[in-house]
């Protein structure tokens, strides 16, 4: 026996198909529910639901399970069935975190969540705490990022379906690792979603670069916060995962008197306290807005933490001074790294040419373990014309000055997979859409978007050309050649040394210093016992350092060291650590 139900407000009568025969369902109640039970449905079988007269059988908008595509039948799945072996395992803290960005498609040959599972060790030797993945649920196509969800509640089935991740998952614990999912809810993807034949999940009273904007304030938002809430509480409840990366919620629109930020993380906090394992919620968020990652307690919405753009955007400019087109307008010079390194944002409430406004506002006491710090990205590298790393723009040397700026940051560090051994293969933004028109849109569009960077958009590959996914596709093979094992014994190195001492783990606002020279392009950062001093000018230069201090990294051999002073050659980093 299965009891069914949906919510769909815009139907006049339902029914559901079950393994071939349709069913009347009874509805809806006061809240516009609609419920059946069927005696011979259990796990494994196969449903859809009829809206009126509309002869279409369509997927639940709550599927657990999509074996034969988003546009295919539902499957009735168990969570209960499956045997998990992680039940002493309990997250790090995100605070002491190194967070470790996946793409599933493109991390392995194979592209499974099974064939990651060989790769977590890697991780563990390298020094990583969290792993995040990019979006799971269930998209159109084989193939793609993974942000054009269409069944939120199902995971993509050329991954493994449901219970490939938690394969993964309780793999992962196995090792120590804790396990972040991207989730996405500030839009529904383009192809194969009928979501909205049943009721007002979206709505046209705002836009957004997606089309109108997910409803959390119109008629119907209560059902669709509730639909939005459910599925991050079932990714922390039933897959085991640890935290939930939320996409781009500067998108959301909410005037409600409890946002929906506030909500979910009300309810996320509430969900830790009765398993007993520690949770997080992480936003990527474009409003400079400390009020996303302050606590419900003292007025703001009460995510864990967020990411950290104003850092990497910083950091990218002073590494390619070539780039000044978009957003790296607004940056360039070291006084904006300086100040991202120190006070997190750099834009405070001051003005942005980018944007021609007044934008963001100080983020005050706020710890900097609440912002995450990456020099890349799957939307930095990936949102580049050609997927291009830092390693490809800036070179190997400077690419070993970005590694010491992030991980000796008072963010929580985050990397790209393979950034660790400057992995040769791009990131390039990639889609399986099957319908010609969208696809042909898709790949006007990328051109069009990347004029405003001044890229030539004859050199853009083709984002629905399957060698453009391939492409992408790490080479393992590759991190034991010389020059990539170089970076990798690096990035080692740095996360060692962060982790071994105290003060590069202090999370208390105002505990990082620097200073800079704009004309001979030089930075020095300064944490408790840890120094570290960047030359990114046309020239050697000496540096003093402390005397009581002694070198515990260079990125470069040749330079010159003495009791308390280096020469560092250009593009050249140096790491003292002193009593």
């Amino acid at each position: 026996m299965h009891r069914f139900a949906v919510w769909a407000p815009f139907a006049k009568r339902m029914s559901v198909h079950v393994d071939g025969v349709t069913h009347e369902m009874e509805g809806p109640d006061a809240r516009q529910w609609w419920r059946l039970s069927v005696g011979d449905a259990g796990p494994g079988t196969d449903y859809g639901f009829l809206i009126d007269d509309d002869p279409k059988i369509h997927p639940d908008p709550r599927s657990m399970s999509q074996p034969n595509g988003v546009h295919g039948l539902s499957r009735i799945y168990d969570h209960e069935a499956f045997c998990w072996t992680d039940a002493k395992f309990q997250s790090p803290p995100l605070a002491s975190g190194i967070v470790y960005e996946v793409h599933i498609g493109t991390f392995t040959p194979e592209g499974t969540p099974d064939a990651a599972i060989a790769k977590l060790d890697h991780l563990v030797e390298l020094g990583v705490t969290h792993v995040e993945l990019m979006p799971v649920a269930a998209f159109d196509g084989v193939y793609g990022w993974g942000y054009d969800g269409v069944a939120l509640y199902a995971v993509h089935h050329p991954y493994g379906g449901p219970d490939g991740l938690k394969r993964l998952v309780d793999a992962a614990h196995a090792r120590g690792l804790a396990v972040l999912l991207d989730v996405v809810y500030n839009h529904f993807g383009p192809a194969g979603s009928s979501i909205g034949k049943f009721g007002p999940y979206v709505t046209g009273l705002h836009q957004t670069p997606w089309g109108g904007a997910v409803n959390l304030e119109s008629y119907g938002s209560n059902e669709v916060r509730r639909f939005f809430c459910d599925n991050a509480l079932m990714w922390l409840r039933d897959f085991h995962i640890d935290g939930l990366r939320l996409d781009a919620v500067h998108a959301f629109v909410d005037r409600s008197a409890i946002h929906f930020l506030e909500q979910l993380s009300e309810e996320v906090k509430s969900l830790e306290a009765a398993l007993a394992r520690r949770l997080v919620l992480i936003a990527e968020s474009d409003l400079n807005d400390p009020r996303v990652v302050t606590p419900r307690e003292a007025g703001g919405y009460g995510i864990d933490a967020q990411w950290s753009d104003d850092f990497h955007h910083a950091l990218f400019a002073v590494l390619n001074p070539h780039e000044r087109k978009g957003y790296y307008a607004d940056f360039g010079c070291f006084a904006h790294l300086a100040k991202a390194l120190e006070h997190t944002f750099v834009y405070d409430g001051i003005y942005s040419n980018y944007r021609r406004r007044i934008h963001g506002r100080p983020a005050g006491a706020l710890s900097p373990h609440r912002f995450l710090g990456y020099i890349q990205t799957h939307d930095q590298v990936g949102n580049r014309a050609v997927g291009d790393r830092i390693s490809h723009l800036a070179g190997m040397e400077r690419a070993k000055v970005a590694a010491a700026m992030v991980l000796l940051s008072p963010f929580v560090p985050m990397l790209l997979q393979g950034e660790e051994w400057a992995a040769s293969t791009p990131f390039q933004y990639f889609a399986d859409h099957r319908d010609p028109d969208l696809a042909r849109r898709v790949s006007e569009g990328r051109k069009r978007e990347f004029s405003a960077f001044g890229w030539d958009p004859e050199s853009v590959p083709d984002p629905v050309s399957k060698e453009t996914f391939q492409a992408s596709k790490l080479k393992w093979e590759e991190a034991s050649g010389e020059r990539h094992a170089e970076m990798l014994e690096w990035y080692k190195a740095l996360i060692r040394l962060r982790r071994s001492t105290p003060c590069l783990n202090d999370g208390a606002a105002g505990s990082t210093h620097v200073s800079y020279d704009e004309e001979e392009r030089w930075i020095r950062l300064e944490r408790g016992t840890v120094t570290a001093i960047c030359n990114l000018g046309g020239q050697a230069k000496e540096f003093s350092v402390p005397r009581a201090g002694s070198v515990a990294l260079v990125s470069r051999s040749g330079t010159g060291i003495r009791e308390d002073a280096v020469n560092l050659p250009p593009d050249t980093v140096v790491v003292v650590s002193h009593n």
